[in-house]
C-alpha cells in the first residue's frame, strides 16, 4: 500500500501461486463442483479457498485453507466414518439439514453403545505442521444421556496414542444460564469441575455448531495414518446426538 514498486509483485500470479499446497491440482480434480474454482487470479483464488470450504469426494470431504499460515483443514463427514450400527434404522437415523455443509448428518436415536471412528493419512495435511481433531456435533430437542459419564476419546499415529475424556453433551453452553443456574445452585458447575479434572466439554464454534477436542498429533514429513476415535459404552440409554463430522486443522 505505501510502495508502487513492490505493488506488482505482491499481486504476481507467481507468487500467490506458492501460497497454495504442492497437491493443489490433485485437490481441485477431487472437487464435485469445479466451477466455483473459476478465478482470474491465484490470490483470488487463495482467498477463495480460505473463506469458502471445498467439498470433494461426493461431498464427503469438505477441504479449506487456513487465511493467516496457508495450511490445510479437513473435516470428514459423518458419511466418512464408521459409527457402530449406523445403518440400523433402529439406533440412528440419516437427514439433511440445512445448517450443514453435507447433504446428511447422523443423528442417535437411542443406543447403550457409542462408538465412532475416522482415519486420515497424514500425507494430505500441512507436513511439520501441529493439528487438533474436533468432532462437530449438535443435539437435538430430546437429548438424554450424553452428560451421564464421560466418552473417551484417542488419537494415535505410528504407536502414539493419546487418550482423554469427554462429555458430548454440554447443557450449560450458553454463558448466561450458565452463570444464573451456578448462582441458584451456589457452586461450580460441569464446565469447572471438567477443567479441573481435565475432563472435556462441547464449545460453541463460530458456524453454530458445538465442538468436542478429541486430541492432537504432530504430523511430519513421513505418510502415517491417523486414528481418531469416541467411545462411551457405559451401557446407559443415550439419544440425541447428531452428527456432522470430524475436523482436523491446525493448531
Amino acid at each position: 500500500m505505501v510502495s508502487s514498486t513492490m505493488y506488482s509483485p505482491a499481486n504476481s500470479d507467481s507468487l500467490w501461486r506458492t501460497f497454495l499446497p504442492s497437491d493443489f491440482d490433485h485437490i481441485l480434480s477431487r472437487t464435485i463442483n469445479p466451477c466455483t474454482l473459476q478465478s482470474s487470479s491465484y490470490k483470488h483464488l487463495f482467498g477463495t479457498l480460505c473463506q469458502h470450504p471445498l467439498l470433494l469426494d461426493s461431498g464427503r470431504i469438505s477441504f479449506k485453507l487456513d487465511r493467516c499460515s496457508g495450511k490445510k483443514s479437513y473435516i470428514l463427514s459423518a458419511r466418512e466414518l464408521s459409527i457402530t450400527w449406523s445403518n440400523d434404522p433402529m439406533y440412528w437415523s440419516w437427514r439433511p439439514t440445512p445448517e450443514s455443509r453435507f447433504a446428511e448428518v447422523a443423528e442417535l436415536r437411542t443406543v447403550s453403545w457409542l462408538e465412532i471412528k475416522g482415519k486420515i493419512r497424514t500425507k494430505i495435511l500441512t507436513p511439520n505442521t501441529s493439528y487438533i481433531v474436533y468432532l462437530i456435533t449438535k443435539v437435538s430437542h430430546r437429548v438424554y444421556g450424553l452428560d451421564s459419564a464421560p466418552a473417551e476419546v484417542s488419537i494415535s499415529i505410528a504407536t502414539k496414542v493419546q487418550n482423554g475424556k469427554a462429555y458430548l453433551y454440554n447443557k450449560y453452553e450458553d454463558p448466561l444460564l450458565y452463570e444464573n443456574q451456578r448462582k441458584i445452585e451456589g457452586k461450580n458447575l460441569m464446565i469447572e469441575d471438567n477443567n479441573e479434572n481435565g475432563i472435556r466439554v462441547p464449545f460453541k464454534r463460530d458456524d453454530g455448531w458445538m465442538e468436542i477436542e478429541l486430541g492432537e498429533f504432530f504430523c511430519g514429513e513421513v505418510d502415517e495414518e491417523v486414528e481418531m476415535s469416541v467411545k462411551e459404552v457405559g451401557f446407559r440409554l443415550k439419544g440425541g446426538l447428531v452428527v456432522e463430522g470430524i475436523e482436523v486443522r491446525p493448531k
